[in-house]
Parts: structure tokens; C-alpha cells; sequence
């Protein structure tokens, strides 16, 4: 039979175990062996299962804390130099208190220290920890959570194939923190430690090492192609006998498939979900020693496999390979999809008819082993029986009247540029919101959210149970948002939010509102740290029923003098942080939730809302890794963006957010889609994201950079804020320049939230003054 991998397995628990365990730790309410304790509990979990689903070669190390990437930087001592305070508390298992002070900052005992930069893992939505680089960066072996894990899994009698970020990609995913090297040429000081690693694997009795190398799969050049075979030749040396295995994901090989198939390893990994026809071209060039692993099965949508057209890639290449050089497998890493559908049981927001088009993370390692079974050809009456319900599953999805509703697809395809076209250009726009508004130099405003305290989820939770009635609800939302129109008087800003108290999540929230979409109770993926977010599914055409944000954005603005902002999500957003149906293109369904936005932003200006937020912090994570790939997307992205936000007067004021993203190769892009105003996030990089809104390419509308990081407890001083908006000036005219944090205050505490707000508000006048 042919041999079953699995790249990797979520983390988090069914239930958000993990976050849990992480958030009472950080409160100091659990200790660290407790934390240590709930994470071994989920790994014996994880392994466990797919022990039982008859996965040949199940991933350990694929485990985090936090991210995977940070845990790399432990392990090979790429420690930035402001952590030093913190390195005598190392322990040689999981260096919780500088591993999370890497992680999340660190603001106790008289030891005042920043986060490191967080941006998105290639084109998904989790976030990790981007490794730092000194020109004289050195490289040790700092942790050895690699063989402790692998270790685990053995004492319970399960074999497991540790999982390693290959040494170039690591590398790439970094930034260098001075002038003068390009990281890359670090590779010679980094091998050693990869060696010293297998070599301990090695040792341990491993017979399968993962390294992921998804820059493989990317835009790369001559170099480091040639780099790709030198450092595989010393890592197969290093490795004594262990089998290794490179993956791929995320795309397909194309121009680099002569370096990837050619690499002295055991086996390669393809995604066949992004590179779909890669097998055509690849088939012919493997060598005789080399085995490929097909990633046939969706790592990172939830839609059932379609059983037929996977078996028809396995047959393509076990006809040309052999079934012993053949092995199933997802695409990628199930960190991306929830973790078990058999959690899932409310029929109102997760209908049955829909369910059964799905499968989470558990069921898709059954689906993984059937397609190993039935590609075998001796079959059991119970795989059959799955293969058959299987087929029905796809054809029910296929007809299903759920799905389809013509007067959606009408509006859609009618849709012209006059509809993705404000009626003036930003001069004068900006000239009549000025006049409308009178907003002062280094204007102040927040991102949306404020702290959603334990009271507000309360709320919520007792509101789905029954044990509130919809009018104490709305009472306690009321009052709640009273207080923080008054707290944001109080501290003297100027575009006021209504705190956003009645959402859970900026997607979760508009889905539940908009027709087409079903909804999960337990479909928890992680997005980065403790912080997991339950996508909304996209299973048919999307449109708006009615009103989703007037009543509270009304009800707040009616509580003051000053302009209060409606906020909203935006399109590209909306769609890439759902999952996103599959039988039809991906510009299609944006182009349907624009149009359902932008009924809303005309409710919303009808209403008085003058300043209307669309957040975008999507839009650069859907660009696609290749570059022949982008143009395309961003024509559309931008374009429906601007359908959801230009049938506005002048002076209606929109704004868009960006967070964590890289913005110098798309700048024009995010020009074009002519936000009066963009704020984005910036004080983890120092502003140097804010780069590409200067330099040759001068961004001609205004932009708010965020002066201090929301996602790190410590509260930044009034002094550091005035630095980060000088450095701004330096780049930017002072005329388009807002005042703002990195992002909503969703997940903060109040006292902090209160405290970086009063600095904020202060260093914009201290700019103000000069």
C-alpha cells in the first residue's frame, strides 16, 4: 500500500486548549510546568490520532507554544541583542520567559524590551515571528526541542518525523537589522547547526526528517538554486542514513522543478492543490532514487476531497514511479483548517447539507488514507462505502439550489468601471472633508476595536444561551459604548470608533449577516500566538439582506459632536479570511461581497456617518508568490475595493487598514485604491514599512502609521511615540500624516489600553507644537 505523510497538524487543541493554557501563564495563573503540561497533552493528542488514521509518517516539532518560526530562532541562538537581560532565563526545554518576550515584549522587574516584527506566513493568515540578522550574526544550538518532542512521541510508541524550517527559507523569512550583508550569505554560519541537529536526530533513531524549503516553490534566482544543492549536499552528509524529505507548498515548482527534483534526498513533497498540473511536467525529470509525496488533500481549505479527480493524480504517478515510490498527503500543513468536524452540531448556522460538503483536519487524514487505499486497488466494503458517499457529497454540491441565486450573478457581472470610481480625484476630496471635518494636524484616531473584556464575551455567550434577553444585551452594548465615547472625549481624540462591543470577529461578524455564508462553533484555526480566529464558510452566492452596522455606529454618533468612524471590513478581506467556496473564481465572489458593503456604506451614509473604515489588512496577503500571478489578482482586489467604497459624496470620508504586511512591490496598487485615508502598522518595524509610501514613488493621499504595537502588553512612553511620528515626518509631508495604533484594541486590557492612548494623544501634539 502506499505510504501516508501528514506536513504537520494544529496546534491549538479542539477546544483552544493552547490558548487557554498561554493566556494563563501570561497572567501569571498557571505555572510553566502547567503550561508545559497542557502542551504535551496536546501533543500526545495530535500524535495519537494520527496514529489511529493510519498515517505512516506522522510530524513532531510541528508543535508551538507561539510560532514556529520564533521556536526556530531558539534553537539556532538567533537571539536579538535587547533580549540579552532576559538569557539567563533560558532553560534547555522551551525558554518560556525569553521565548515569549520575543513574542510579545517584556515590561517587568525594570526591563523594558519591544517584540520583534510579526508578519504573514507567505500568503496565509497566520503570523510569525520575523527572525532578525546582524552582519556579524553568529549561530548555536540554543534549544533542543526538536529531539525532546521526537523523544515524547517515541516513549509513548509513537514514530514520528521531526519537522524542520529548512535553512534557506529561514534565511529569506528573516530581515536584516543593518546595512551592509544580504542575509542569505549567513547560510555558511547556519549549516553547522542543521548538522549538529541531525546529527542528535540521528543519533535518537530517526528515520524520516521534513525540512520545509517552500522558497522552492517561489521566485528564486540562479544562486540560490545552486545554493539549494550545496547546502542539501552537506545536509544529507549531516543526516547518517535519516531519510530526508523536502517540502514543498503553497505552489508549484515550475522553473525550479530541475533543482527540487534533483536534490539528494529521500523524497519531495508537491502541492497539488496550487500546482495542480505540476505532475506533467515534473513526472519525466525525477530520478530513480528520488520519491514523491502528493499533496492531493487541501491543507488549507475545508471542502471535502473530490476522491475521483485524486485518485486520478496518484494513478498518473504511481504508472510512472512505482507505489513504492508514492506517498498521499495534504498539500500542506493542517495548522490551516480546524481542527475536528465532528465537533461541529448547531444546524441553524452550520446546516446538514453543508456539513457534509466539509472535512477539518481529523477527516482529512481519513481522506488521506482512503486515497492511499483505494489508489492500492484492494479495497475494503468500508472505504468503498466512503468513496461512494463521497461522489454523492460532491454531486449534491453541485446541484444544490443552497448555492446559486441568479439576481446575485446579474449585479455582478454588470458591475463597471464608473462603479470603482469616486466622482473627484483627492485634492478636492480632501479639501471638502477638511471643510466638513476641521481636523487639526496629526489628526488622532484608533484602528476600531476596544478591549473586549471578559463582561462583553459574557454577554455574548449568555445571549446565545438564552440567559439574556436581546434587550439586557443591548443595554449592556449600550452602556459600554457610552463609556468609551466618553473615554476617547476624555482623552482628547479626534475621530472617535464606537468600540465595536456587539462583534466577535472583523469577518465572523459581517458573515453572520450576509446571505451565502455558514458558520462553525468550533472551527478555530490559529492566526498567530494565542490569538485564533473561526473563518466563516463561503458556500454560495453572498449579498445583504440588511442593515449590519448602522444602529450601533448611528447610536454612537448620536452621543457626541465629534465624527465617530463606521467601520467595516473589506471585501479582499472578507474573502480571505473566510473559506472560500471553490467551484467558482475567487474575483467573482469579491466582487459579490463589495457590492454587499458597499449597500452598507451608503446605509451608513445616509445615516450620518461621514467617516466610513473599510479595513483591508488583507489585500498584500492575497497577492500570489509568483510574480507572473499578481498583476491579475491586484487588478481585481484594488478594483473591488473601489466598488465597495467610491458611490460616496466628497466629503464622505473613507479610510482603509493594512497590518503586517510588506507594501514596496505593490505601493502603486495600494495607491490606486484611493483611500482619502490609510493607516498601517509600522511600530514593530521601527517605520520602516512606511518606506514605501515615500522614497521615488511619493503616496499622494494621507496615511496614519501606527505609533505603538497592540499586539505586545507593554505600554510604549509618550517620548518613544514622538520618535516613531518624527521618523515619519522625515518621510511623509506632516499634511498627510494621522496619528493612530497598529491596529483595534480588541485583544488588550483597559488600564494599558487607557495609558498608551493618553501617549499617543500627547505625542501628536507635541508634534502639533513643532
Amino acid at each position: 500500500m502506499l505510504l501516508t505523510n501528514n506536513l504537520g497538524y494544529p496546534r491549538v487543541g479542539a477546544f483552544r486548549e493552547l490558548k487557554k493554557a498561554n493566556e494563563a501563564y501570561w497572567a501569571k495563573k498557571i505555572s510553566a510546568e502547567e503550561l508545559l503540561q497542557a502542551g504535551l497533552k496536546i501533543r500526545e493528542g495530535n500524535w495519537k490520532t494520527q496514529q489511529e488514521a493510519g498515517i505512516d509518517l506522522i510530524p513532531s516539532n510541528d508543535f508551538s507554544f507561539y510560532d514556529q518560526v520564533l521556536d526556530l530562532s531558539l534553537t539556532v541562538g538567533a537571539i536579538p541583542a535587547r533580549y540579552n537581560s532576559l538569557l539567563n532565563k533560558i532553560d534547555r526545554q522551551y525558554n518560556l520567559d525569553l521565548y515569549f518576550a520575543m513574542a510579545r515584549g517584556f515590561q517587568e522587574e525594570g526591563v523594558d524590551v519591544t517584540a520583534m516584527e510579526m508578519t504573514k506566513w507567505f500568503d496565509t493568515n497566520y503570523h510569525y515571528l520575523v527572525p532578525e540578522f546582524t552582519k556579524d550574526q553568529a549561530f548555536k544550538l540554543t534549544s533542543e526541542k526538536f529531539l525532546n518532542e521526537y523523544n515524547e512521541a517515541k516513549s509513548l510508541g509513537v514514530e514520528t518525523k521531526p519537522v524542520l524550517i529548512g535553512p534557506i527559507t529561514y534565511l529569506l523569512v528573516g530581515k536584516e537589522k543593518e546595512e551592509g550583508f544580504n542575509r542569505i550569505d549567513l547560510i555558511d554560519r547556519l549549516l553547522p547547526v542543521y548538522e549538529e541537529i541531525l546529527g542528535k536526530l540521528a543519533d535518537a533513531g530517526a528515520q524520516y526528517v521534513q525540512i520545509d524549503e517552500p522558497f522552492l516553490a517561489l521566485d528564486i534566482d540562479d544562486a540560490t538554486r545552486t545554493l539549494y544543492s550545496k547546502v542539501f549536499e552537506k545536509l544529507a552528509t549531516a543526516a547518517k542514513g535519516i531519510k530526508l524529505i523536502v517540502a514543498t507548498y503553497f505552489e508549484a515548482l515550475r522553473d525550479n522543478e530541475e533543482t527540487a527534483v534533483n536534490l539528494p534526498v529521500h523524497a519531495l513533497h508537491l502541492d497539488l492543490v496550487r500546482g495542480e498540473n505540476q505532475l506533467d511536467t515534473v513526472l519525466s525529470k525525477v530520478p530513480a532514487s528520488l520519491t514523491l509525496s502528493l499533496g492531493v488533500v487541501e491543507g488549507r481549505n475545508i471542502w471535502k476531497n473530490d476522491y475521483e479527480k485524486s485518485l486520478a493524480k496518484i494513478k498518473q504517478a504511481v504508472d510512472a514511479l512505482g507505489a513504492d515510490r508514492v506517498w498521499v498527503a495534504p498539500s500542506s500543513s493542517l495548522l490551516h483548517v480546524p481542527f475536528d468536524l465532528d465537533n461541529e452540531d448547531n444546524e441553524e448556522s452550520l446546516p446538514a447539507e453543508v456539513k457534509n460538503w466539509l472535512a477539518f483536519a481529523k477527516q482529512k487524514l481519513a481522506e488521506v488514507k482512503d486515497l492511499a487505499v483505494l489508489a492500492d486497488g484492494e479495497v475494503d466494503a468500508k472505504t468503498t462505502e466512503r468513496f461512494e458517499a463521497n461522489k454523492a457529497a460532491a454531486e449534491s454540491r453541485r446541484t444544490s439550489p443552497l448555492i446559486h441565486r441568479p439576481e446575485v450573478k446579474e449585479r455582478t457581472a454588470n458591475i463597471t468601471d464608473d462603479d470603482a470610481t469616486r466622482t473627484s480625484p483627492f485634492s478636492a476630496r480632501k479639501a471638502a472633508q477638511q471643510t466638513k471635518f476641521n481636523l487639526p494636524a496629526f489628526a488622532t484616531t484608533t484602528i476600531g476595536s476596544f478591549p473586549q473584556t471578559k463582561d462583553v464575551r459574557k454577554w455574548r455567550a449568555d445571549l446565545k444561551k438564552g440567559t439574556i434577553t436581546q434587550e439586557q444585551y443591548d443595554k449592556e452594548i449600550a452602556e459600554e459604548t457610552e463609556r468609551t465615547i466618553r473615554l476617547q472625549e476624555d482623552l482628547d481624540i479626534d475621530v472617535l470608533v464606537h468600540g465595536e462591543f456587539e462583534r466577535n470577529d472583523m469577518v465572523e461578524y459581517f458573515g453572520e449577516q450576509l446571505a451565502g455564508y455558514a458558520f462553525t462553533k468550533n472551527g478555530w484555526v490559529q492566526s498567530y500566538g494565542s490569538r485564533c480566529v473561526k473563518p466563516p464558510i463561503i458556500y454560495g452566492d453572498v449579498y445583504r439582506p440588511e442593515d449590519m452596522t448602522v444602529r450601533w455606529s448611528a447610536y454612537a454618533q448620536s452621543l457626541t459632536n465629534r465624527p465617530v468612524k463606521g467601520m467595516l471590513t473589506g471585501p479582499v478581506t472578507i474573502l480571505q479570511w473566510s473559506f472560500v467556496r471553490n467551484d467558482q473564481p475567487r474575483s467573482t465572489t469579491t466582487y459579490q461581497i463589495a457590492l454587499a458593503i458597499l449597500d452598507e456604506v451608503q446605509a451608513l451614509e445616509k445615516a450620518g456617518i461621514k467617516i466610513i473604515q473599510i479595513d483591508e489588512p488583507a489585500i498584500r496577503e492575497g497577492l500570489p508568490l509568483r510574480k507572473a500571478d499578481q498583476q491579475d489578482y491586484l487588478n481585481w482586489a484594488v478594483r473591488a475595493f473601489r466598488v465597495s467604497s467610491s458611490n460616496v459624496e466628497d466629503d464622505t470620508q473613507i479610510h482603509t487598514h493594512m497590518c503586517y504586511s510588506e507594501f514596496n512591490d505593490i505601493i502603486e496598487d495600494i495607491a490606486a485604491m484611493d483611500a482619502d485615508v490609510i493607516t498601517i502598522e509600522t511600530s514593530r518595524s521601527q517605520m520602516e514599512l512606511l518606506d514605501a509610501f515615500a522614497g521615488d514613488f511619493k503616496y499622494p493621499n494621507d496615511i496614519g502609521p501606527g505609533v505603538y504595537d497592540i499586539h505586545s502588553p507593554r505600554v510604549p512612553s509618550t517620548e518613544e511615540m514622538v520618535h516613531l511620528l518624527r521618523k515619519a515626518k522625515a518621510v511623509v509631508p506632516a499634511e498627510q500624516l494621522w496619528v493612530n495604533p497598529d491596529c483595534g484594541l480588541k485583544t488588550r486590557a483597559w488600564p494599558e489600553t487607557k495609558a498608551a492612548l493618553e501617549s499617543m494623544v500627547e505625542a501628536a501634539k507635541i508634534l502639533r507644537a513643532e
